[in-house]
């Protein structure tokens, strides 16, 4: 391929067959003799560091505990009392940084006890029951809008109505669950589990949605909060960081998450057209999930760009490896500078070769090299959009950064404002990290509207 050629883009690089395989269950669940065996490996500690690495803190001895003796539905009560997506949160969260990595057995050169695929032996299982162990506290008499429908907001709604308040959802988007539908790789999450999921956090009860709805665009904050008794703000970040490189605008440089949602939400994979050299810049979850997937679309080289190095990219070492067993190639130690096209469509893209100072800061070596491409995937993280925020939302809320400003209640700078999940900057970007900050955020709503705490900072 050349640096005029036309763009090699196009679908059905691979057949029906090999993109079922590809798209597979990437992490298969246990069976009951497997979950048994590996229950029992568990020392069952009284201080359990587990559960100190876990963001939503679920009591892992005892759920493990409970598979042990037979009992995966109260196992999987356990875990959804703390965390009501758990069951997500066992296939996507980064389990050998949290709470596996904390597993004593780690310490006996033994391998650590596979909490995530306990947690999900035990959460399937409730699931398939079709069991709903939660039931609503006594009407409260107060209404409560969450904005946005991911896991923070989610977390939070399915709180806030056991209490006994009345919530309604606002989702921009036509299905509820934010990035676990719309922006988690396609072979960690089958079999429409996202959506399974949120049925069974609606089923409770008294949460109502309404999909389609932006704040800014079809709701305001102001409106809200005349409307409602608090407001949650849950929105994510919706916005995409630039490259900041000239050539940016040429056509097949595109969005990572962008892509990841089209293909999350296309039953026929082989209508998705891939290009067969694809450039990914970023070093996260994303820039992971594009690459291994534009690979297992069928893409002939995927070659995956970070400007430091590989401890510090925000993907573990082992999404690295994963990315490297599945035949994409990773390039530590550059950063674009320009991007090159042909009749209007990129076809090249230099780099510059990276290092650090004597104080530590990136800076470029004057050195450069160029690849050839088809497509170029820009996945250098996400930002808050602000102008819904603090513009056509009628109402100013402190920012802290790029993020929404809030206390340790999550109260924002507005009275009865909330807000929680990747918005704001309570800790890791992870789905169970947003799951614990709904959670929390609910139990500090529903104090302040019980008038039982001085919560907030308005």
């Amino acid at each position: 391929m050349s640096a005029t050629a036309a763009p090699d883009i196009r679908s059905g690089r691979l057949g029906p067959t090999d993109l079922a395989a590809n798209f597979d269950d990437v992490k298969p669940p246990l069976d009951h003799k497997r979950a048994l065996v590996e229950s029992n490996r568990c020392f069952y500690c009284y201080d359990a560091p587990c559960i100190e690495a876990c963001p939503t803190s679920i009591d892992i001895p005892s759920f493990i505990r409970s598979i042990a003796v037979g009992d995966p539905i109260g196992a999987a009560e356990t875990i959804l009392e703390a965390n009501i997506m758990g069951g997500m949160c066992s296939r996507v969260c980064p389990v050998e940084i949290l709470c596996e990595q904390s597993c004593v057995r780690n310490h006996s050169e033994d391998k650590p006890v596979a909490i995530g695929a306990l947690q999900r032996f035990a959460t399937d299982a409730l699931v398939a029951e079709g069991k709903q162990p939660f039931t609503r506290a006594a009407a409260s008499g107060k209404k409560v809008a969450v904005v946005g429908g991911g896991p923070a907001g989610l977390s939070a709604a399915h709180r806030l109505s056991r209490l006994g308040h009345e919530v309604t959802v606002f989702e921009a988007k036509p299905k509820l669950g934010g990035l676990n539908e719309y922006g988690i790789a396609a072979y960690k999450t089958v079999h429409d589990f996202a959506q399974t999921e949120v049925a069974f956090i609606l089923a409770l009860g008294g949460i109502h949605v309404e999909t389609g709805k932006a704040l800014g665009r079809d709701v305001t904050l102001s409106a809200l909060r005349k409307d409602f008794d608090a407001v949650f703000l849950a929105m994510g970040l919706c916005g995409v960081n630039a490259l900041g490189a000239e050539g940016e605008e040429l056509k097949g440089v595109e969005d990572a998450v962008a892509y990841i949602a089209k293909l999350r939400q296309t039953k026929n994979k082989g209508e998705l057209p891939v290009g067969r050299k694809i450039v990914v810049i970023g070093g996260g979850n994303t820039a992971i999930d594009i690459a291994i997937q534009s690979k297992r679309l069928g893409a002939e080289d995927v070659t995956l760009v970070y400007r430091r190095g590989p401890d510090n990219m925000s993907a573990t070492h082992h999404e690295q490896e994963f990315a490297q067993t599945n035949g994409v190639k990773i390039k530590h130690w550059a950063r674009p500078v320009k991007l090159h096209g042909h009749n209007g469509a990129v076809r090249e893209i230099e780099f510059e070769y990276t290092q650090l100072d004597a104080q530590g800061r990136l800076m470029g070596t004057g050195e450069t090299f160029t690849l050839l491409c088809d497509t170029v995937f820009k996945a250098i993280g996400q930002t808050l959009v602000k102008d819904p925020v603090n513009g056509r939302a009628q109402d100013v809320l402190d920012l802290a950064g790029n993020k929404i400003a809030v206390n340790e209640d999550f109260a924002t700078s507005i009275k009865g404002v909330f807000a929680g999940g990747d918005c704001v900057a309570s800790g890791i970007d992870l789905t169970v990290q947003s799951v614990a900050d709904g959670r929390d955020a609910a139990i500090a709503i529903d104090a302040y509207l019980r008038g039982e705490a001085p919560v907030g900072q308005g």
